[in-house]
């Protein structure tokens, strides 16, 4: 028998099954994240270099580019601290200049403080008198520590920084008074404030002003006494500061203000019966 010629072929397929699909790959988004990262940064420096000043980029310039000048006597840096250590004012780093405030290593307070002094030849331009006074300020603060009495003396006091100068408070606290009531007699703790504060103020040579201020009395009284009580308690603490070495030639004037001038809301509050010491500026 003869195999046919006309008979079409038999195919076979075989098709192949494949349980999941392959991997794509993902390189491409690690591609893609660093061209939305770097667009990001252009965009931002492009930003930068509108909203900012020559100098502001100027700095950003040298943050990026530190230099470090060294000096011999600074701690090697014109960075934060320039050079110096955070705690050099108790360590005491040889920086040339020391790590605690002049005064104390002044052998003469007075020049130490102010350049007002007569006779001197450097003039003040302000800025070191404010200097003077603030020291002045944070010297009378630190003296309650030498004993328990003057600790609570020191309860009694409170400065201030004006215009007109150091303003040194001397007030009532609601247990303890300063002078006898309706009088200018003094009680012991006022003479001692007194004492302390003439000691501290013979550190600068600025004039001194002392007013008295009081509490409010009642309207109905027929003499009110408040404007009285006022000046002869100013005068009584200018007696006392001469008394403990306060040139009188200092005092600029001693001026009673009743009770015009009130250091609470309450008109009577024992708060309003105050003294003020005014180291005035030059």
């Amino acid at each position: 028998m003869t195999a046919q010629t006309n008979v079409a072929p038999v195919i076979i397929k075989r098709k192949k099954v494949v349980a999941g699909e392959g991997h794509h790959g993902g390189a491409w988004k690690v591609a893609y994240a660093d061209f939305v990262t770097a667009m990001m940064a252009f965009f931002m420096l492009m930003w930068l270099l509108n909203a900012t000043t020559e100098k502001q980029r100027k700095g950003i310039a040298d943050y990026f580019n530190p230099t470090i000048p060294i000096n011999r006597i600074s701690g090697g840096g014109d960075g934060s601290f320039g050079g110096d250590s955070v705690f050099s004012s108790t360590i005491l780093a040889r920086n040339g200049s020391g790590g605690v405030p002049k005064i104390m290593g002044a052998k003469d307070p007075a020049k130490t403080f102010s350049n007002n002094q007569p006779g001197g030849s450097v003039k003040d331009d302000g800025t070191k008198e404010a200097t003077s006074l603030q020291e002045l300020e944070n010297l009378l603060l630190g003296n309650g520590g030498e004993s328990f009495a003057l600790e609570n003396a020191f309860k009694h006091v409170a400065t201030r920084q004006t215009d007109e100068g150091l303003i040194i408070e001397i007030f009532d606290t609601s247990d303890r008074p300063l002078f006898a009531p309706e009088s200018d007699a003094p009680f012991p703790i006022l003479q001692d404030l007194a004492r302390m504060i003439a000691e501290v103020t013979k550190l600068v040579g600025n004039d001194v002003a002392v007013e008295g201020h009081v509490a409010s009395e009642a309207l109905a009284l027929a003499h009110r006494q408040v404007w009285q009580l006022s000046a002869t308690r100013a005068d009584q603490m200018r007696r006392l500061l001469e008394t403990h070495g306060m040139p009188p030639d200092r005092l600029a004037r001693v001026t009673g203000h009743a009770d015009r001038e009130l250091a609470t809301q309450d008109p009577f509050a024992r708060r309003n019966n105050r003294l003020e010491i005014i180291l005035l500026r030059q």
